[in-house]
């Protein structure tokens, strides 16, 4: 390509698709983690009527829905959130939740800001309730 293609290339389409100071139900994100920083993008397919089990993140990120549908749900309150393709979030942080689909599989791309040997999500503890 020449100098004169460039200059005359359709202008790009720009579109922010999640930024925020808190997670998705509310909760304000406090601080990054300490350490030096590593970006990590990941892709998950999720199948069909799957409920992912209780987990936490010790980091702040991000999801964005490419195909399907996930409900995201918190443990300590039941609240939930539907995302959908093309949606995205910012997920929680240090607070016990799951994911769980519908009727077709749910592929996301997650964002975490941690540090390095930081996992990305920590299993939470079994805790007996009619909520498995």
């Amino acid at each position: 390509m020449s100098k004169d293609d460039h200059e005359h290339a359709p202008p790009t389409r720009d579109e922010i698709v999640s930024q925020g100071t808190c997670a998705w139900n509310g909760k304000p994100y406090d601080a990054y983690p300490p350490g030096t920083p590593e970006l990590t993008v990941k892709r998950m397919t999720i199948p069909p009527r799957t409920k992912l089990a209780w987990h936490t993140h010790p980091m702040p990120n991000a999801s964005y829905i490419l195909s399907g549908q996930l409900t995201v749900e918190d443990r300590a309150t039941g609240q939930t959130h539907v995302v959908r393709a093309g949606q995205s979030f910012n997920e929680q942080v240090g607070a016990e939740h799951r994911g769980f689909t519908g009727d077709e599989p749910c592929v996301v791309v997650i964002t975490y800001a941690g540090t390095p040997g930081m996992p990305l999500s920590v299993p939470a503890p079994d805790r007996g309730d009619a909520n498995p």
